[in-house]
């Protein structure tokens, strides 16, 4: 996979599974300056109209090892700098575990490689929590959750 199919992976996962609360999906949307003055481009940018609110996606997959660790901290550091909801997606075998460390301590990144069907699971879990962070759908967070009830 290619890091733009699995952006596209991303965007279709959103689409498919957050539409009906009003979402709209873009891909490739130029967003200002990055924190080196070059022009940003968001992979997926998740605009809810309704609300006014908005999630800024950044995706990064590598399969095999190559340059993409040197770029990770950057990508952090850049959307952190964005004063919006952001959220880096990561997936594939070819980071180190010194940047999966990161990532996964990384209070912006999540884990996430749909599956082909773009059906929520386990793969999905931590960019469902982040889009539930960003928009406010507690819901999301509390699935399969029963309410806390007083003992009687």
């Amino acid at each position: 996979m290619t890091g733009n199919e699995y952006a596209d992976r991303i965007a279709a996962y959103v689409l498919k599974n957050f539409a009906s609360r009003g979402v709209v999906v873009y891909r490739e949307v130029s967003f200002g300056k990055t924190i080196i003055g070059k022009n940003r481009h968001v992979d997926v940018f998740v605009v809810h109209p309704e609300s006014h609110t908005a999630l800024a996606i950044e995706c990064k997959y590598q399969d095999s090892v190559g340059t993409v660790d040197e770029k990770i901290p950057y990508a952090i550091q850049d959307m952190q700098a964005m004063g919006m909801p952001v959220c880096l997606v990561y997936a594939g075998n070819g980071f180190s575990d010194g940047i999966l460390h990161m990532l996964a301590a990384c209070p912006i990144a999540a884990y996430c490689l749909p599956p082909l069907e773009l059906v929520p699971g386990k793969e999905t879990r931590e960019l469902d929590v982040a889009i539930a962070m960003a928009f406010r759908w507690w819901d999301l967070a509390v699935l399969h959750k029963k309410p806390f009830v007083l003992p009687e």
